[in-house]
């Protein structure tokens, strides 16, 4: 990145590895300089929870606030009936108004903890596109937006362009997600004076259109800025682990869940994850990151607690932390283990282990659960079993059981 930045925004975008293009660098900078600029992220709502995937587009809005000016997040209440197709290769599952509704209520609780919100000149914003969605006229809406749009153009996208190259169907429906993007762009700009969308580097071509749409229609000048799409140095699709989604409510996933998630971070990660994730200085992230040996764990645990303190409060990552030195350290039990608690109506005449395992979350599934016994990395009260039809009675578990699945992840299950 050669671009020398005048705003403070934009300076930390570049400077925590942010940013990974820009239409208009100079004259974003610049509008930046002159006064607040609104800026949007748009979140469809196909879950209860954001996951850890969401968290960079969160902090960018989180810094876009800290540094003058104001966020808007965009509710996709409307364009959830359709669904993003990019870079996927099927349909997404088509959600009930009453499923959406819900899961945005989920969503919401997450933005804020990152976000003020408020009736300020730089406070967030909370809007649903159901909003300018729902009452559009399909006949007006073809005539007045539709005709500004190219299918030529539209088909070297290269999110539709991947799908058809596949010889995967793309139905009509999801065909008309980019120009419903492109039309949210347009309605903030008219409603909200809204300057510029974010997201992430596979949402280029919908940003692309929302600007050439603004442009055609009003005449308005707007801008488009994507992040990086991340992966961890070992290939991995950030936010992805064994057991699934690293959600960001804690009903979905415990804060522990959570802080062993970052601890468990590859040293080759650390120093770049401080830089997005946290707000320590950019040069103290840098420090950090060099540390080799033992000590690249303390900025494992550092990474840990101000990620998690930023999600669920300082208190969460202290109790976290001192959880995994319990379980790990001294070999205790911990009082914020993740844990299952079984009825004895549940339990019966007897539970089997692998069956634990799986009700648990240390496995996906029985043949995971089993094959994990077999190779010999679960424990029962830290030590080894291998045998996975062990049965558990009522009586065994009236006090807490621990299973360990390898050295990280841990939960106790009890008798409720």
């Amino acid at each position: 990145m050669t671009y020398h930045p005048k705003s403070e925004f934009m300076r930390v975008m570049i400077e925590r590895g942010f940013l990974a293009d820009c239409t208009d660098y100079q004259g974003l900078d610049e509008a930046m300089v002159k006064g607040v600029v609104p800026t949007y992220i748009g979140y469809d709502a196909t879950a209860q929870s954001l996951h850890v995937g969401h968290l960079l587009n969160i902090m960018m809005l989180r810094w876009l606030q800290k540094t003058g000016h104001k966020p808007i997040t965009l509710m996709g209440g409307g364009t959830t009936k359709v669904g993003d197709p990019s870079f996927r290769a099927d349909e997404r599952p088509l959600l009930t108004s009453e499923q959406i509704d819900a899961n945005i209520n989920g969503m919401q609780q997450v933005f804020a903890k990152y976000l003020s919100y408020g009736s300020g000149a730089t406070d967030a914003l909370m809007l649903n596109n159901a909003e300018w969605l729902d009452g559009l006229n399909y006949l007006e809406f073809l005539r007045d937006i539709g005709r500004h749009f190219s299918v030529n153009r539209m088909l070297s996208f290269e999110s539709v362009k991947s799908r058809l190259d596949r010889e995967q169907s793309l139905s009509f429906l999801e065909f008309n997600y980019m120009i419903l993007q492109a039309y949210d762009f347009l309605e903030l700009n008219r409603r909200y004076g809204c300057l510029l969308q974010m997201g992430g580097s596979d949402q280029w071509g919908n940003i692309v259109n929302g600007i050439d749409l603004t442009r055609r229609v009003l005449d308005h000048e707007i801008y488009g800025l994507t992040s990086p799409l991340l992966t961890t140095s070992d290939g991995r699709k950030m936010g992805k682990s064994q057991g699934g989604a690293i959600w960001l409510n804690s009903d979905m996933l415990s804060p522990y869940e959570f802080w062993q998630f970052w601890r468990n971070t590859t040293d080759a990660d650390v120093g770049r994850f401080l830089k997005l994730y946290t707000e320590l200085d950019v040069a103290e992230c840098d420090r950090l990151g060099a540390l080799t040996g033992s000590e690249i764990n303390d900025a494992k645990v550092i990474l840990a607690n101000e990620v998690t303190a930023l999600c669920h409060g300082r208190e969460a990552a202290r109790t976290a932390e001192a959880t995994a030195r319990e379980v790990f350290e001294k070999g205790g039990v911990g009082e914020d283990l993740p844990s299952l608690t079984l009825s004895t109506d549940e339990i019966g005449e007897g539970i089997s282990l692998a069956q634990l395992v799986v009700r648990s979350g240390l496995a996906k599934s029985g043949k995971d659960g089993k094959r994990l016994i077999a190779e010999g990395g679960l424990k029962v009260n830290d030590e080894t079993c291998a045998d996975a039809g062990r049965m558990f009675t009522a009586d065994d578990l009236s006090a807490a059981v621990k299973l360990s699945a390898g050295k990280k992840r841990h939960a106790l299950v009890s008798l409720g």
